[in-house]
């Protein structure tokens, strides 16, 4: 964890070095003003940090304050850093071109070129706000044939990285639970980062969980937020909401498929994966919760459908071609060895800036349909 703060800081904090020396242009020439926008911009790159200190220290209105002002930032300063990188190699081009031909094109100094990129910069964070707020349905059918013979037909729901606390609350899940609703599936699952941040003062959020009753239940997983905001706490609330937590471990032999979950991992784990999936070898269909797209290739062929989440797909373009670096199985739908499949959610909800650019948020239903081959 440590070192993941440290390495965020450093990254951060060069994204806002470089929007200080294109931005500085713009500023009054005395001294004052100019180290008074440093000290601004270095209040932003705390405030990810300080809101979870006043959230831990029990001062939730001023945390949430500085997440809406700092996660905001945040945003503006993901969707500025690009136009700002992007501006500074055109000028080390022009700048060589300048000393090797006679007609060299300007650069993009002064202050309406900086002027237009932040235009370009607010309107870009209007529409990702925008397209955060449009949550998709996104529907995939598989025919198997496990399911039992008095059920043709099973859907499942499945939510994603909601990351109920600061910027995510009452009004955001019920906006989920209503389409949710409208779909009526017959298992929910909800695949890791359900809860970020403390909700002891939000009970509202529990009351609106409560009454979302499928017809074989409700199973969740823990993803790295859950972790980061105490995985006993947001496991006792994810259970007090009505989900059974499958914290590696299987789901009651009375459901009509299996459902397998684990505790999330940054990396695979199959001394763990594999024996957890032959447990539950008994001819039905079973369903492997993991909260973050890995396969362990000692798995496939124990499940037939992988859900996971976790990557956001990048939630902000460009950064959804950083995160499948790391993630390649980044989004969408993918055939696997030995007849497993897996499905990565682009998430439900948002972490951070409340903006979407190019990864719309989504509830995918899957609809098992039972075939003859």
């Amino acid at each position: 964890m440590l070192r993941f703060l440290l390495f965020f800081l450093a990254i951060y904090s060069a994204m806002h070095a470089l929007f200080f020396l294109r931005v500085h242009v713009l500023l009054p020439e005395r001294r004052s003003a100019q180290w008074g926008f440093a000290l601004f911009l270095f209040l932003m790159i705390l405030a990810p940090i300080l809101c979870r200190l006043m959230e831990r220290a029990g001062h939730d209105l001023a945390a949430r304050i500085t997440a809406t002002v700092g996660y905001v930032w945040m945003g503006f300063i993901f969707v500025s850093f690009w136009f700002c990188l992007l501006m500074t190699l055109y000028d080390a081009l022009a700048w060589t071109g300048a000393r090797l031909l006679p007609h060299a094109p300007p650069l993009l100094t002064g202050k309406t070129p900086v002027l237009a990129m932040l235009a370009a910069t607010l309107l870009l964070c209007g529409y990702g706000a925008f397209e955060a707020g449009r949550i998709r349905t996104e529907r995939v059918t598989l025919t198997t044939t496990k399911l039992p013979a008095h059920i043709p037909r099973l859907t499942i729901a499945q939510i994603t990285d909601v990351h109920l606390g600061m910027m995510a609350r009452s009004g955001r899940l019920k906006t989920i639970l209503e389409k949710v609703d409208t779909l009526d599936p017959d298992i929910l699952v909800s695949t890791g980062d359900l809860v970020d941040g403390s909700l002891d003062h939000l009970p509202e959020l529990l009351e609106l969980l409560q009454t979302v009753r499928p017809r074989y239940g409700k199973f969740a997983v823990t993803g790295n937020h859950e972790v980061y905001s105490g995985l006993s706490k947001a496991a006792a609330f994810t259970r007090e909401a009505g989900f059974t937590v499958l914290r590696n471990s299987t789901s009651d032999r009375e459901t009509p498929i299996n459902i397998v979950g684990v505790d999330d991992a940054p990396v695979n784990l199959p001394e763990r994966e594999v024996p957890l999936l032959r447990i539950a070898r008994n001819g039905k269909f079973t369903l492997y919760l993991k909260h973050r797209p890995l396969i362990c290739p000692e798995t496939t062929g124990l499940f037939d459908l992988q859900l996971s989440g976790h990557t956001h797909a990048g939630q902000m373009f460009p950064f959804n071609f950083v995160v499948a670096l790391q993630y390649p199985l980044l989004k969408g739908w993918f055939p696997l060895e030995n007849g497993s499949t897996l499905y990565t959610s682009r998430g439900t909800g948002f972490w951070g800036p409340p903006m979407r650019l190019l990864a719309p948020p989504e509830i995918t239903l899957i609809e098992l349909v039972r075939g003859s081959s």
